[in-house]
């Protein structure tokens, strides 16, 4: 099987398809990842095929975009970004199929991978990180701060989902994607994020049914996978080494809590110095985790260190409380590290996560208007003392531990591969013990 995996967004939204085509490669099936140039050396890294499909330069300009933290200017930045990649995607998968062995998996936002398979009939994936994608009339996601639709009637429910389809989404995200597909012979679509986004011979959902169910009303023959949990934690790194820095200092003192604002924000200087502020007015030991350190104070509290970048899966293990942005990576390793967290949600899926957290018992909230120095000491305090989050969070790291997210898409992808080779009556790659080998 040669699988060609189209992925867009963060470092975090990157790390889960990674781990899949670790997966995939190791049962010897041929695997490329086709996304940003940013993350060349992420992907290469890893010991796997990178094809780039636009300019890093491109995406570290929208990440210092002050867009990028807005959910509604965000999603034009989005959009743009979509727009720009959306052919050449399309362009390099096509050149790399090999008729009868090929696989295509996208994520959410990544149309050229569905594309690709309209125009070429071949069988496609989706993964959906996030359950916010996914809407319901019953278990409505929060996609803002201060708006909720979870108590509304049905009928206003509907009507909210089609406005923005309308006046909003499909202006955006519609109007490009059917510029290309119009020319190629295909019909328009509408109401991309209604319905389309899940129109595939598979739909995954990369998250447990506990932290979100399936809804009557959503899309059918949805596979729950579970948490992928996968950040590079078991891959040697220096500065994880007896001895080194990062070590000694979880090594010398009591539990730290751990701040990040995750790996698409470059507009955090506020958070950080507030951060930095409460830790030293509490006297707490702190890591703030940031990729450039002009994001932090100049001059950081004693017991107060700045790290670039290590795995969340080795931080979290050893901290007393996470504080982060509430992206669905950095939730689901504070969940199977068995941390308490709280959560500063500003844009996309943020707000639903950390609803969803709130409702598990394992977190609180504290919004970016509300994040100043009073109300952040009284937070930290109140979670660090608080027994009955703690124990409900070893609860559910213990019920993390007993699944495995990456094995189980990885099956479910074969057997859509294989599925579909019967359908088209191919004789299946596995059938001959033959192995399509990457070019």
């Amino acid at each position: 099987m040669r699988v060609l995996i189209a992925a867009l967004g963060s470092h975090g939204d990157l790390l889960p398809f990674i781990g899949i085509a670790q997966v995939l490669r190791d049962r010897g099936h041929a695997v490329r990842i086709y996304s940003n140039g940013h993350y060349a050396d992420l992907v290469r890294g890893a010991g796997l095929t990178f094809v780039q499909t636009s300019e890093a330069r491109l995406l570290r300009d929208a990440f210092a975009d002050p867009r990028a933290v807005q959910t509604r200017a965000g999603m034009q930045l989005i959009a743009e970004g979509i727009a720009g990649s959306l052919l050449p995607t399309y362009q390099a998968m096509a050149q790399d199929v090999v008729a009868g062995h090929t696989l295509l998996v996208g994520s959410t936002l990544a149309f050229a991978a569905q594309l690709l398979a309209e125009t070429q009939g071949l069988p496609f994936a989706v993964v959906h990180l996030s359950p916010s994608v996914f809407r319901s009339l019953h278990d409505t996601p929060r996609l803002d701060a201060g708006t909720t639709l979870q108590h509304l009637p049905h009928w206003l429910k509907r009507a909210a989902f089609a406005a923005a389809d309308r006046w909003f989404l499909d202006p955006l995200l519609a109007a490009p994607l059917n510029a290309i597909r119009v020319p190629m012979g295909l019909p328009p679509v509408r109401r991309v994020m209604h319905g389309w986004i899940h129109e595939a011979d598979l739909t995954v959902g990369l998250f447990p049914r506990w932290f979100a169910a399936l809804q009557p009303d959503g899309p059918p023959d949805v596979l729950l996978a579970g948490f992928p949990l996968h950040d590079g934690g078991d891959e040697p790194m220096p500065e994880l080494e007896p001895g080194s820095a990062l070590q000694a200092f979880f090594d010398e003192g009591p539990a730290p809590v751990v701040f990040t604002a995750g790996t698409a924000n470059t507009q955090s200087q506020a958070f950080y110095a507030v951060s930095a502020a409460a830790c030293a007015q509490l006297g707490l030991r702190a890591v703030l985790v940031a990729g450039r350190r002009d994001q932090l104070p100049a001059q950081l509290p004693p017991g107060v260190i700045h790290v670039q970048f290590a795995p969340f899966s080795w931080m979290f293990s050893r901290a007393a409380l996470v504080v982060h942005h509430g992206g669905i990576g950095t939730l689901s390793q504070a969940l199977a590290a068995g941390v308490p967290q709280l959560i500063r949600p500003m844009a996309y899926d943020q707000f639903d996560n950390a609803q969803r957290a709130c409702r598990l018992g394992v977190a609180r909230e504290l919004l970016p208007a509300d994040y100043r120095l009073p109300a952040l000491t009284h937070r930290l305090s109140a979670m660090l003392g608080d027994a009955a989050v703690r124990d409900r969070c070893a609860a559910l790291a213990a019920r993390l531990a007993q699944g495995d997210a990456l094995a189980t898409v990885s099956d479910a992808l074969e057997a859509c591969f294989a599925a579909s080779a019967v359908r088209h009556g191919r004789v299946q790659p596995a059938s001959t013990g033959q192995r399509v080998e990457g070019r």
